[in-house]
């Protein structure tokens, strides 16, 4: 049997890999562009996407995290900045789940921002909520780059794009 911590690297290490891949595809040209005035630009999206990757660190290293002391998000103005982001984030997660003990999982962590509290749960529900957060901000992501039309990767089996793509291999 493994331990939650462990459930976790695999996950991360599995999830990580297909966000990669998304944030790979960003087009520089397109950063400020949304679908809809309510929507966030695909700059902001893909920037918090690459950010989630360091969450984790965050959520197992703090007791909490006050948004109203949150540092300016880095400039990512391309792909290449963008996965620097994730990347450098990945890593933090990935060595602090390595130094991790289930029992930490049990403390109380708490999202807040000031006075106004959004999460107050144990940090293996933060966790969780991390790798939630992270798996909608990149269908969001894939729904704006499709409207764009930009192909897709399938992080669960072959999108919409690769299934296509196969079809036309198998015919030529």
């Amino acid at each position: 049997m493994i331990s939650f911590i462990e459930a976790f690297q695999k996950e991360l290490a599995d999830e990580s890999k297909e966000t990669h891949r998304m944030l790979a595809i960003v087009p520089a040209d397109k950063m400020d562009w949304q679908p809809h005035p309510k929507s966030m630009t695909i700059k902001a999206l893909s920037t918090h996407l690459a950010d989630i990757a360091s969450w984790i660190s965050a959520i197992l290293d703090q007791d909490e995290w006050d948004l109203a002391k949150a540092e300016e998000p880095v400039d990512c103005k391309n792909a290449e900045d963008l996965l620097k982001k994730f990347d450098k984030g990945l890593s933090r997660s990935q060595e602090a789940l390595s130094h991790a003990s289930d029992a930490v999982l049990q403390k109380r962590w708490l999202l807040r921002a000031g006075d106004d509290v959004y999460l107050d749960i144990e940090k293996w529900e933060a966790i969780r909520h991390a790798f939630g957060q992270n798996a909608h901000h990149r269908a969001q992501l894939g729904v704006f780059l499709r409207l764009l039309d930009i192909p897709i990767p399938g992080p669960y089996g072959p999108s919409a794009d690769e299934m296509a793509m196969m079809a036309a291999e198998e015919q030529s």
